[in-house]
């Protein structure tokens, strides 16, 4: 299909012949939601960490004895059900990352560019440039094809100029085409993927595509 490419006042200055396959897939939502619960359980850091009845500090002394007391039976003073015992079943630190497979993350990403087109919320740009690394300079690339909005831009490998440019910005984030995060890219109000991004992402899928349907 054709889709616009945008100059930086917004005018349309040629098409671009964006692939169905990359752009116009049919959306898997499931694929979408475990690429996003899969990128946020890797940021986790799984530190969260309590002490059981064995870590507490205290006496091994029993509290009182067996019998006789009219009390409860009771042989530790670091006992759950007592006040500053230990916890039981409490968090303890551990790893939360896992790996999803390659096939089903590329779906995840080719269904998220295919939902924001599909909703006007993607649009093709020009190459954007920052030769000084500026934050002016990324602005004044993009024009006014960006809002106060948040917005994701997609550039061809990694420009560390642009990225550094782009990092004062709040409301935007610079991704490589091929270091996608699923989370920000679906949940960015604009998308702006440049030209020359675009056929780098169409290139990227064409050559992991298998003759079988994802």
């Amino acid at each position: 299909m054709k889709r616009a490419v945008l100059s930086q006042n917004g005018s349309e200055t040629k098409q671009i012949d964006a692939s169905d396959y990359v752009f116009g897939c049919v959306v898997s939502e499931g694929s979408i939601y475990h690429a996003i619960r899969n990128e946020l359980a890797n940021m986790r850091v799984g530190t969260a960490k309590v002490k059981t009845r064995g870590e507490v500090a205290g006496t091994g002394k029993k509290p009182w004895r067996q019998k006789g007391t009219g009390r409860a039976r009771a042989g530790t003073f670091q006992s759950p059900v007592r006040v500053g015992g230990g916890v039981a079943f409490g968090p303890q630190p551990r790893d939360y990352s896992y790996r999803m497979p390659k096939k089903i993350k590329r779906l995840a990403m080719r269904s998220i560019l295919s939902k924001k087109l599909a909703e006007d919320a993607l649009l093709f740009v020009e190459d954007v440039s920052a030769p000084a690394g500026k934050t002016r300079e990324l602005i004044g690339s993009l024009g006014s094809n960006v809002d106060t909005h948040r917005t994701v831009l997609v550039i061809k490998g990694d420009d560390t100029l642009v990225k550094r440019a782009g990092r004062n910005i709040a409301w935007l984030k610079v991704l490589s085409h091929d270091k996608l995060r699923a989370n920000d890219l679906f949940y960015a109000r604009r998308v702006l993927v440049t030209e020359s991004a675009a056929e780098a992402l169409q290139e990227q899928y064409a050559a992991s595509k298998s003759g079988g349907a994802e």
